[in-house]
């Protein structure tokens, strides 16, 4: 195809700056392609969102000396203020104007997440937002818990994301193209190849990390028609997310080189080498697809292996994507509180070559040029109605079933089925979701203290909807480090109301160190043989297992295998948190 190829087109070309680094190093094989292409075969590479950095990474990455010399004649056939550059790769640049004149954008800061909820039924249901459009989220979690609360205020709302089945997904598309859908609540996945000319509104809950990101989201908005309205909605979580996106950026050298060594001469699958490498199974993936795009390991039958060819790695540049995507996010800060033109803030921050600098050119359209304050006002029905269906306590977390692979290269004995897992649990919800999240992480950042009343009612909730099988007939305490006065009164509270038997806290023979970024197998490896039941005693009956938050699951995976050994028929999890 590449020899009788007369013009190859690269669209979306950001793609390969924004995301060819490390979380779709397959982008970066483009570049490999234009090597194959006949000498003086022309190649373009296109994009509707790009500041100057991207424009001259994606032109740098591309560049591979095989493309055709730019003759000087085609200067000056170009349009006044396209501002042509050559690059030192040879690739000509030309950039044109990126405002959109049938775009209304505003910013509405509002207290809480059931406040943006409330504010976004009602402004779907009266008008303010019209026909059918997009809203954004930044988790999974997000989009599940806002179409549901749009649905059951009557309007026709589909969540959208990674997560949801590939088929459900095409039909969320279709209805939204067709009508039937007034509203697609949709992550980043919904993005490129979408397009739907009539769409009415593009609302963001919670900010992306990116203007050029969220420019290149809202531009879905007001293709075919005068007047769409472009609404951000800030959250709270905001910060906490993008840190936990920022923090599956390419692992460190020495974990990477910890790879390199452990897949030398071998074969290890994917499990395998997480028992090796203390790297989660997603950022350890990312890395080997990142490692085989630089020829340094390929996938072969059975697993990863070491191709032994010479690899550098490159810290400047992940310490300068790193950087980069750091000023993007003081961007997005930037843009929520500019007191200026908000079309011309974000066409500075992408470089639009017609706009000579800040107050030159104001689009006329949006809250700021329009003097429009804050849409700050809610229904206050609505907001009962989101405060108690986000208020609603308690998430399941789900048992472990199976013991991670490899676990005896670790010196652990474990393998296979779990043989006496723990009861399903519950905790009262996740750092991220848009109820519970907030007040969660507030909580665990604070100085240890007694469990408040709020929380203490609502786990007390949690329990009374529980619907176990066998009712607990006791209370045991996972030893916290950092919360003890939390996690203590928590389980006296609960002992005290649900009469059950306190039955003390497991004792920590040694230390396990934290869980937080740790992959399952280094993370059992970390717990197992820490905990003991020495001196509880138990009574045989179903324990109701308490700690403060689970990340990995390991810990009460740990303590249900201690108490079970130690004669408890069941064990019941309750947390008050879990991560993610």
């Amino acid at each position: 195809l590449a020899q009788s190829a007369g013009l190859l087109v690269v669209d979306e070309a950001h793609c390969v700056s924004d995301w060819g680094h490390d979380f779709r190093p397959d982008y970066r094989r483009i570049r490999t392609l234009l090597e194959d292409l006949p000498v003086g075969t022309p190649v373009l590479a296109t994009t509707a969102t790009a500041n100057a950095r991207v424009v001259a990474d994606v032109a740098e990455q591309l560049a591979t000396g095989h493309l055709p010399p730019v003759p000087d004649a085609s200067m000056g056939d170009l349009e006044a203020g396209s501002r042509p550059k050559i690059t030192n790769g040879g690739t000509l640049v030309l950039r044109g104007g990126l405002d959109r004149e049938s775009l209304h954008l505003s910013v509405a800061t509002l207290p809480s997440a059931a406040h943006r909820l409330a504010w976004l039924a009602a402004a779907i249901h009266d008008g303010r937002l019209p026909g059918s459009g997009i809203v954004y989220t930044l988790t999974v979690a997000a989009t599940e818990e806002v179409a549901g609360f749009l649905r059951a205020q009557g309007i026709r709302a589909a969540p959208y994301s990674g997560r949801t089945d590939t088929a459900e997904r095409q039909a969320a598309e279709d209805d939204l193209l067709a009508g039937r859908l007034q509203a697609l609540v949709a992550t980043s996945a919904l993005g490129m190849g979408f397009d739907k000319p009539d769409l009415g509104f593009v609302v963001h809950l919670g900010a992306p990390s990116s203007p050029i990101a969220y420019y290149q989201q809202v531009g879905r908005a007001g293709r075919a028609v005068d007047s769409a309205q472009v609404v951000l909605l800030p959250g709270a979580e905001d910060e906490a997310i993008w840190r936990y996106f920022a923090s599956l950026g390419f692992p460190p050298e020495e974990q990477v080189r910890r790879v390199l060594a452990a897949l030398s001469g071998t074969v290890l699958s994917t499990p395998a080498l997480e028992a090796r490498v203390d790297l989660r199974r997603t950022r350890l993936e990312t890395m080997l697809k990142v490692l085989d795009v630089d020829g340094a390991v390929r996938k072969v039958t059975g697993g990863w292996t070491a191709t032994g060819q010479e690899w550098a790695y490159d810290a400047d540049r992940y310490a300068r994507v790193a950087a980069d995507r750091g000023a993007e996010q003081q961007a997005m800060r930037d843009y929520v509180d500019t007191p200026g033109c908000r079309m011309e803030f974000l066409r500075l921050q992408l470089d639009d070559p017609e706009v000579p600098g800040p107050g030159t050119s104001p689009c006329g359209r949006c809250d700021r040029c329009l003097g429009a304050p804050d849409a700050r006002e809610v229904d206050p029905e609505l907001l009962a109605t989101a405060q108690a269906r986000l208020g609603k306590p308690g998430i399941e977390v789900p048992p472990k079933k199976l013991w991670p692979t490899g676990m005896d290269t670790l010196g652990v004995q474990l393998k296979g089925k779990i043989r006496e897992p723990a009861e399903s649990g519950r905790a009262l919800g996740r750092l991220s979701d848009l109820g519970w999240g907030t007040r969660l992480r507030t909580l665990l950042a604070a100085p240890d203290a007694p469990v408040p009343d709020d929380v203490f009612r609502a786990l007390v909730d949690v329990l009374a909807g529980w619907g176990w099988e066998q009712r607990p007939t006791g209370v045991v305490l996972v030893p916290s480090r950092t919360r003890p006065q939390l996690v203590g009164s928590l389980a006296a509270r609960l002992a005290e109301v649900g009469r059950l038997t306190p039955v003390g806290t497991l004792s920590r023979v040694r230390d396990s160190g934290t869980g937080r970024g740790r992959n399952s197998a280094q993370r059992l490896q970390q717990v197992h043989g820490t905990l003991a039941a020495d001196g509880l005693t138990l009574g045989g009956g179903p324990l109701l297992l308490v700690d403060d938050l689970t990340d990995t699951g390991w810990t009460l995976t740990e303590a249900t295998r201690v108490l079970r050994e130690a004669g408890a028929s069941a064990v019941l999890p309750l947390v008050l948190a879990a991560a993610g």
